[in-house]
């Protein structure tokens, strides 16, 4: 079994975390908040965290860029379910997540996720995988936009393999998926990737750290360049009506079927940070859909289902 290095996983996210913020910061022009905080030993979930929120920037309406590293003496169910042998374990597990919601329309809305966990046991071997990926929330998407995306995806995946992109890329496709609105995707994707260490995959513990690296370097690179792109562009008020609504969407999937946030409530985590995720603003309506032939019903019609968007199916 190849040496675990939680130290080196936790420099490496502080480090990311500071840089995603530095580069966010750039294109807003406000500063992140800052909020540290700590558990004690004597709570069921001990350790601490790195919060960082922007509210009402100038670009970004609600953005929140998380570290944290918490340890507990046994894993919830919505992480057991499927892996009953890390039952009765203790573990720790930590990461970077991150939301971004644009006040621009035009600007699509971003989550990523980069983690590590690692549960022990007395006398065994201990258990780690890492997790993570990225995607991409527009309301008024342009394709060479969305192109870009997976390309940066594409990109980070290739030395790792030429079946990581579209395995992981399915993956995404088939996660973000909003069951209860007729199977709609909660976006175009990108990569979504959990339970990656040798025995999913035959890699040792520095080939699935590196790849957990190369996505979470990966995200900023995708999504910068589309912030500085949109961020001026004009939009009406009916636009930012629609984005408003989309963003229930958006709510349903966090609150109804994200991992992280089941984990995170299950394990009795810090709320303020696991709920950052969610926008400060955001409409629902009764029973609405589009005008046939607007940009909304084209979101709808060509971007709110699994498309092989960079041509590797043909």
């Amino acid at each position: 079994m190849s040496q675990v290095n939680v130290e080196a996983v936790k420099n490496y996210l502080l480090s990311m975390q500071d840089d995603i913020i530095r580069q966010l910061e750039e294109e807003d022009g406000q500063s992140f908040f800052h909020d540290d905080w700590e558990r004690g030993p004597e709570e069921k979930l001990r350790g601490g965290g790195r919060t960082r929120v922007i509210e009402n920037g100038n670009v970004i309406e609600k953005g929140g860029v998380n570290f944290s590293h918490v340890m507990g003496d046994s894993l919830p169910a919505s992480a057991t379910a499927h892996r009953p042998e890390l039952a009765g374990r203790s573990f720790q597990a930590l990461g970077v997540s991150l939301v971004i919601h644009p006040k621009n329309p035009n600007i699509p809305t971003s989550h990523a996720n980069v983690r590590m966990f690692i549960a022990e046991k007395e006398g065994e071997d201990p258990i780690w995988w890492f997790g993570g990926g990225f995607d991409l929330t527009p309301y008024y998407p342009v394709e060479e936009d969305v192109i870009h995306w997976h390309e940066t995806a594409k990109a980070a995946c290739e030395p790792f393999g030429d079946e990581i992109y579209p395995e992981y890329k399915k993956w995404c496709d088939d996660y973000f998926v909003l069951k209860h609105r007729n199977n709609e995707t909660r976006g175009v994707g990108g990569l979504f990737f959990d339970d990656v260490n040798e025995d999913s995959k035959g890699w040792d513990f520095e080939q699935s750290f590196a790849f957990m690296r190369a996505v979470g370097d990966a995200y900023i690179k995708a999504y910068r360049p589309l912030v500085a792109k949109h961020k001026d562009d004009d939009f009406t008020e009916e636009q930012r009506e629609f984005q408003l609504y989309r963003r229930g969407r958006y709510v349903e999937f966090n609150l109804v079927f994200d991992r992280g946030t089941i984990f995170g409530l299950q394990t009795g985590g810090r709320t303020e940070s696991i709920l950052m995720s969610l926008p400060n603003v955001v409409n629902w309506k009764y029973n609405w859909s589009p005008e046939p032939g607007t940009p909304e019903a084209r979101l709808y019609e060509r971007y709110l289902k699994p498309q092989d968007w960079l041509g590797l199916e043909g």
